[in-house]
């Protein structure tokens, strides 16, 4: 299970992490938010004036076509009435052919002309129907008529059963009024609003102001009257008669109403069109608008949280090297300790031992008496004493080694003869190897040249690296291989061990600072760090070669001549 440490640990950086992550999108997030906001805003109001306007021209448009084409037929009727007398146009033949004429040259818009006289009766007709002798006196265009000199009737069926109005002229003859009227082909006149058709539910129609259809509109559009009255009694009428609104028009639908005034405002002309339809590239506009924005904020949110983590771990892991150089610093103190103890240990035990092999030396030549000389057990004093010699002078030579390690504790230059350094080393490292059952061999090369370097670094470097051979070692046991010889101007060492080797992943880092695969507690990774920099620091060269199974060889290059570490003499 873990420690409560490293969960404490790990709890924090996750914690920093969402911290870090959530600062960076919120600084990020907000200013894109705002300006987006504002300039979505802004797009929204201008494209719905722009709609708005555009509407508007069309409807505007199609209000003055109409307008002008109902003007221009009253205009032909008007013309026929003051050109010719009652009594011409009385003529049938003469009517008919004047019918022919209109249709021909404004493309069958009228479909009939008639003359009535002061009583409503038809006294002259041309046209397809029999309306000859038709009574009109009840009509309310007819009653129109005979109040003002001209009319444009409403829309209705009539005696013929079929949707039309009338265009009708007033005319005073032998001081008794007649009229002169023409029925407006209403097929040609709706064509002129069923060409207004915009989108998918956009078109246009006509009511009057009962609310009343003037023309057949494409879709089932009845008239709202309220909105009709509010029309009407509005103050939001452009110059030009015109009156927008968005109203819900069915199942909270919204609807765009541009509205004119026809017929000196006896008409309405209404377009109606889907809200959503109309706004419906403002709509796609958006989806795409979201659809950049939302990648855009997927991308700051990956990139962030991808940053935010990268940061962490190096946060986290400049915590641990900082923790492992503590630890190291630690472990450099207690190695402080332990030399200066095992310096007064050594110093302790050299002095009884030493006691030891001058009182061996001393009994030794009283047994050389002529009253010992005799003695019957004279060769088993004298092979004791021997061993106590040969025994004293060993644990004298182990102290003296320990005192010299533990004293050489300075990085200073000086004359070094190799080959004695490596047996000193080994001579410090027996006793582990045997624990480890591990047999350490040693090829010097003879004669070499001393060469100037500290003593104590080049001893820290070689025990490091036996010691790693021994722990790689440890379960199995092998062989550690210490040579020497000159290639050159530099004197090379080689440690090479046949241990488990090392994998070909790890080879390129074993050099890098805190880099270690023993478990954690058994190292800091900084040892082979450590060695590499004083090498570099000699002018040397170290390198490993390493095969998994097969064993791993260091090689260790320092030149004979003066290197950089070393003072000018």
């Amino acid at each position: 299970m873990e420690s409560k440490e490293k969960i404490l640990d790990r709890s924090y950086y996750k914690s920093l992490t969402r911290n870090m992550a959530l600062i960076v999108i919120i600084v990020s997030f907000t200013p894109m938010l705002l300006v987006g906001g504002i300039i979505y805003e802004q797009f929204h109001v201008s494209y719905r004036e722009k709609v708005y306007a555009h509407l508007e021209e069309l409807v505007r448009k199609n209000k003055q076509n109409i307008d002008g084409f109902l003007k221009e037929k009253l205009g032909d009727i008007r013309f026929l009435a003051r050109s010719f007398s009652f009594e011409q146009l009385s003529d049938e033949p003469f009517l008919q052919d004047n019918l022919t004429r209109l249709r021909q040259e404004f493309n069958n818009a009228f479909e009939d002309l008639g003359l009535i006289n002061d009583e409503g009766v038809q006294v002259a007709y041309a046209g397809p129907f029999k309306l000859l002798k038709a009574r009109y006196s009840e009509a309310d265009w007819f009653k129109k008529a005979m109040m003002s000199q001209y009319v444009i009737s409403d829309v209705f069926l009539g005696l013929r059963g079929l949707p039309h109005f009338i265009v009708a002229v007033r005319q005073n003859h032998n001081g008794k009024y007649w009229i002169l009227r023409a029925t407006i082909n209403f097929q040609a006149f709706n064509s002129l609003v069923e060409n207004l058709r915009i989108g998918k539910t956009g078109f246009a129609f006509i009511v009057n102001k009962e609310g009343k259809f003037q023309t057949e509109p494409a879709f089932d559009a009845l008239p709202d009257t309220s909105f009709l009255d509010d029309f009407l009694k509005t103050d939001k009428r452009t110059k030009d008669g015109l009156y927008i609104s968005e109203k819900t028009c069915s199942s909270d639908i919204k609807c765009i109403y541009v509205t004119a005034l026809l017929k000196d405002g006896e008409w309405l002309m209404i377009y109606k069109q889907n809200s959503k339809d109309a706004f419906s590239e403002l709509r796609n506009t958006q989806i795409i608008a979201f659809i950049i924005f939302f990648m855009g904020g997927l991308c700051i949110i990956t990139m962030t949280l991808i940053l935010s983590k990268g940061m962490v771990d190096r946060i986290a892991k400049a915590d641990r090297e900082k923790e492992m150089m503590n630890q190291q610093v630690i472990e450099t103190g207690k190695l402080a300790s332990v030399g200066e103890l095992a310096a007064g240990i050594a110093h302790e035990i050299n002095n009884p031992v030493a006691i030891m092999v001058e009182e061996a030396g001393w009994i030794k030549d009283l047994l050389e008496e002529e009253d010992f000389k005799e003695g019957k057990n004279l060769g088993e004093f004298q092979r004791a004493l021997a061993q106590i010699n040969t025994q004293g002078k060993r644990c004298k030579e182990i102290t003296h080694k320990l005192l010299s390690f533990a004293r050489k504790t300075d990085s200073r230059v000086q004359n070094v003869q190799i080959n004695d350094l490596i047996e000193d080393v080994i001579g410090l490292s027996a006793q582990s190897a045997k624990y480890s059952k591990v047999a350490i061999t040693a090829t010097f090369a003879q004669d070499l040249p001393l060469i100037k370097v500290s003593h104590t670094e080049i001893q820290q470097v070689l025990l490091n690296l036996i010691n790693n051979a021994l722990y790689a070692m440890e379960k199995k046991g092998g062989t550690i291989e210490i040579a020497s010889q000159l290639e050159g101007d530099n004197i090379v060492i080689t440690v090479a061990d046949n241990g488990p080797g090392i994998p070909k992943a790890n080879l390129p880092r074993i050099f890098d600072p805190f880099f270690t695969t023993k478990p954690v507690g058994k190292g800091t990774g900084l040892g082979l760090s450590i060695c590499y920099g004083i090498i570099k620091k000699m002018g040397g060269e170290i390198d490993v070669h390493s095969v998994v199974d097969v064993g791993t060889t260091f090689r260790i290059c320092i030149p004979v001549k003066e290197n950089p570490a070393s003072p000018s003499k």
